[in-house]
């Protein structure tokens, strides 16, 4: 099994194509995922949290930071709600341990759009986390991005698999750290819904099926999507894609080596069709999915008790925030299962979360320092609905059994996993709203008979974001 990743590059104003992993889909992230459960850790967890916990960042172990004081720095990303506010936590104490100022900018979609306006206002933040690895090689061919410094990159080869520090290089040259991950491979269900209904966690597609109708039979709507994020769209596209077509037909469509009117979209799209397009399976039906946002989606799920307005809701680990802030308990209201295998295998997709420097300072480098750190890193998790690569983190920090399994899944996959697809696309093609693969499943979703005619839309737009 091949374990490398190779980076490749495009023409055009899209930039350049993002890291594509080579290895096939990991089978220690896949076993990880369908291994999901309150057991998965030992009972020794909790006595763990509380010793980790006694660490507040000053032991010998801890990341050395230099002394700031005076400094101002402005990070930016496009996070919100309780996503930014826990990110607001760690560079609380980023402030504490170096005396610099930080103050958090709220970028909007998509945050190369957002950057470029900052760039040309002469007003560019310090650092920016950026959720697509295409908008790394943007930035980078811009000119925007700085390389990290010597300390960075003794962090990242002290924390991280080098498949995660290659996913942050352009060129040999590493310019991004991935202070979050995610596993984009879940289904969430309300468990009294299921209960009721008297259904089951779903293997296959064909059960997956199943127990949606076994849901919409017992008076609950089936599915909540967050159709108003295009992003929620294509990782559905993709998990049935990778699943149903494999690894190797994910690298090539991701890569535009082959068309988006190839035989296996269409079934892909077929597939996709089979539930999001019957009736009856969505919350608030096609109109009201396209105007349902993403955080939405997952709250509706999980409140109103046993006659919420939906059953189950596909969506990453980060999930998890928004079932809390719905006051629902992970692992006793809510639970998930991996998503389906459509084809031979269990899909099993990832994303991330870079930060990269976009003004070269003696404290912008050591920001990007802390966030390669397994202090930084701490911080976040103990908060919940959040996952990372950096293999120093002690995955008794996680709040819960179930995030810490999914956090042990993903370190214990090292190299071997499939990147989010859109993510990496040329932005203007897998990364902006309103336009390209977002757009064209969201009309997808309104009329999914138009297989066809949707292909060849996405096809048009590929074509022209990758300048072929």
């Amino acid at each position: 099994m091949r374990t490398t990743l190779h980076t490749t590059r495009t023409s055009g104003a899209a930039g350049a194509r993002r890291t594509l992993p080579a290895a096939r889909a990991g089978a220690a992230l896949v076993a990880g995922a369908l291994v999901l459960s309150l057991g998965a850790c030992s009972s020794d967890d909790g006595k763990k949290d509380k010793e980790a916990g006694a660490d507040k960042g000053g032991s010998s172990a801890s990341v050395k930071l230099p002394k700031l004081d005076g400094a101002k720095l402005e990070v930016a990303a496009v996070w919100t709600g309780a996503e930014q506010d826990n990110f607001k936590k760690v560079l609380a104490e980023f402030e504490k341990r170096t005396g610099a100022k930080v103050t958090f900018v709220p970028a909007q979609d998509p945050i190369i759009n957002f950057l470029g306006s900052k760039i040309a206002g002469d007003a560019p933040p310090d650092v920016a986390l950026l959720p697509q690895v295409g908008a790394i090689k943007q930035a980078v061919a811009k000119k925007w991005a700085k390389p990290a410094s010597p300390e960075v990159e003794a962090q990242l080869k002290k924390n991280y698999d080098q498949g995660w520090q290659d996913l942050g290089a352009v060129d040999g040259k590493q310019y991004g750290v991935y202070f979050k991950a995610a596993n984009k491979s879940l289904v969430w269900y309300n468990t009294k819904v299921f209960e009721n209904a008297g259904a089951k966690e779903p293997k296959t597609w064909k059960e997956f099926q199943a127990t949606a109708q076994s849901v919409y039979d017992s008076g609950v709507t089936p599915l909540s999507v967050g159709g108003a994020d295009g992003w929620v769209l294509t990782d559905w596209f993709e998990n049935i894609y990778l699943s149903q077509a494999g690894p190797d037909k994910y690298d090539q469509l991701a890569e535009h080596k082959i068309k988006w009117t190839d035989p296996s979209v269409a079934k892909a799209l077929t597939t996709m069709a089979e539930l999001l397009g019957k009736k009856g399976y969505l919350a608030g039906g096609p109109s009201g999915t396209l105007q349902t946002g993403f955080p939405d989606s997952v709250t509706q799920t999980f409140t109103g008790g046993d006659q919420p307005k939906a059953g189950m809701v596909y969506e990453g680990d980060f999930a998890a925030v928004n079932i809390t802030q719905a006051k629902a308990k992970i692992g006793t209201d809510a639970k998930m299962f991996p998503f389906p295998a459509v084809g031979a295998k269990p899909p099993v997709v990832s994303g991330g979360d870079a930060a990269v420097v976009l003004k070269d300072s003696k404290a912008s480098q050591a920001l990007l320092t802390f966030l390669a750190s397994a202090d930084a890193a701490k911080i976040e998790a103990k908060a919940g609905g959040f996952l990372s690569p950096n293999k120093g983190l002690d995955l008794a920090a996680y709040p819960n059994d179930v995030q810490r399994s999914m956090a042990k899944a993903l370190i214990d996959a090292g190299n071997d996993f499939r990147f989010d697809m859109s993510d990496q696309t040329p932005q203007a093609f897998g990364g902006t709203p309103g336009k390209g693969e977002w757009k064209e499943l969201q009309d997808f979703l309104k009329n999914p008979k138009d297989v066809a005619g949707t292909q060849k839309r996405l096809e048009a737009a590929a074509a022209k974001a990758y300048g072929n």
